[in-house]
């Protein structure tokens, strides 16, 4: 598994490529600390081709980690099957859900309306 921090615009995209599982999610949450706290991130997770428990703990734990900070977060690129597990577990309830990252950029860019 491979994971990359890169600014696009202005967000922190946070691109995972690979297995995101209990084999490589310490390596997840070493590069998840390392993120800028006064930008929004978008997790990318057009590369991963699986998730299990463990990875989406640490994902879930990733969103935690930047809304403490008090800046919002929208995960993108959801292959077929990686979708079906996070919506099974309510993911889509917790955080917003792009189809990829321009969209995701232009989700945390709209303005907030009541």
């Amino acid at each position: 598994m491979d994971v990359e921090l890169h600014q696009e615009g202005a967000v922190t995209v946070c691109h995972v490529d690979g297995n995101l599982e209990y084999m490589t999610v310490s390596l997840f949450r070493s590069t998840v600390a390392q993120l800028p706290a006064d930008r929004h991130v978008v997790f990318d997770l057009s590369g991963t081709t699986f998730i299990d428990s463990a990875g989406i703990g640490a994902l879930i734990g990733a969103i935690r980690r930047v809304r403490e900070m008090g800046l919002s977060t929208v995960v993108c690129g959801l292959r077929p099957s990686v979708y079906r597990v996070l919506n099974l577990v309510g993911l889509p309830r917790v955080v917003q859900v792009a189809e990829d990252v321009g969209a995701a950029q232009e989700l945390l860019s709209a303005p907030v309306t009541a």
